[in-house]
């Protein structure tokens, strides 16, 4: 993950995750105004682009961001949607997703550190394994000057906001940020950055060639499905992951093997199933993930 333009040094930068809940960040925002602290850029982290949950929220937070401002400061604010072998995540649901998730949390937090950013993680948003995978993250490459924070709002508060339905608490809410004790390994271990570099570029898989060119074929959607049965998922596993059902999803599996019939010259009548997807592809989604962005974007 990388950011567009290098913040200005000791400038400070609020982490967000993102379900389908927007003012878990207003509030979060808020929060921390009103404690004295001050920020220059929001990252919000989520995943699930596409569902319309997420689209709300982020079509919300994009007005409360419109005037360029947050309260009275100016602000410039980020949404990052996390994604694995190049199509966008709709859950952490194999080991591989979690260590993509991580691979971009470490590099998020890496080049932010290095830009000499004071980081407010604010990860009470989205599902629990981003934040448990942000926060191993944040071990390895915060240091004492950041903040890592759990979202406290008053039961009966919280029912009424739901869905982004009130993003601003009054002023007798009281909604809270509690510091939450976390021990940065990695200021007292710096070797500790050097074992969580990404590792050397695999060499690529044997059958690169079709899989790049059914890869070429899809849509984003068709991508998706790809990517979720490519990592093991059973057919009905991976339309719950991606929201969908399963004569949906069939019919996606359908054409991405049809596709697949053309790029290894397959012979009329050779019957294919998704297992083909996993035993083809999941080696190649692996190595194109480590890829250089120009290539990963083929």
């Amino acid at each position: 993950m990388t950011l567009h333009s290098p913040p200005s040094l000791d400038s400070t930068t609020v982490l967000v995750t993102l379900g389908g809940q927007a003012q878990v960040v207003t509030l979060a925002l808020d929060a921390l105004l009103a404690s004295g602290e001050t920020f220059d850029t929001v990252n919000v982290l989520h995943l699930a682009a596409e569902q319309p949950r997420v689209q709300r929220a982020l079509a919300q937070l994009q007005q409360e961001f419109a005037s360029g401002y947050y309260g009275a400061r100016p602000v410039t604010w980020r949404a990052q949607s996390l994604h694995a072998g190049g199509a966008p995540l709709t859950a952490i649901s194999s080991g591989r997703t979690a260590e993509a998730v991580w691979n971009q949390a470490r590099d998020l937090l890496r080049a932010l550190k290095q830009a000499g950013q004071r980081l407010h993680l604010c990860l009470a948003g989205g599902p629990r394994l981003l934040a448990m995978t942000l926060l191993s993250a944040a071990w390895l490459h915060c240091d004492h000057r950041d903040c890592l924070w759990h979202l406290y709002t008053p039961p009966e508060f919280l029912a009424q906001a739901r869905e982004g339905a009130i993003l601003h608490a009054p002023p007798e809410v009281a909604v809270q940020l509690i510091p939450v004790p976390f021990v940065p390994w990695g200021s007292y271990f710096p070797a500790l950055h050097e074992m969580t570099q990404p590792r050397p570029a695999a060499v690529a898989p044997t059958e690169t060639q079709p899989c790049t060119a059914v890869w070429a074929q899809l849509t984003l959607r068709e991508r998706e499905v790809l990517t979720v049965l490519a990592a093991g998922r059973l057919p009905q596993e991976a339309a719950t992951d991606l929201g969908i059902t399963l004569k949906t999803l069939d019919t996606h599996k359908t054409r991405i093997l049809a596709e697949c019939r053309v790029a290894w010259a397959l012979p009329e009548g050779t019957r294919i199933t998704y297992h083909f997807l996993r035993d083809k592809f999941a080696a190649w989604l692996d190595w194109r993930a480590q890829q250089p962005p120009s290539l990963a974007s083929l």
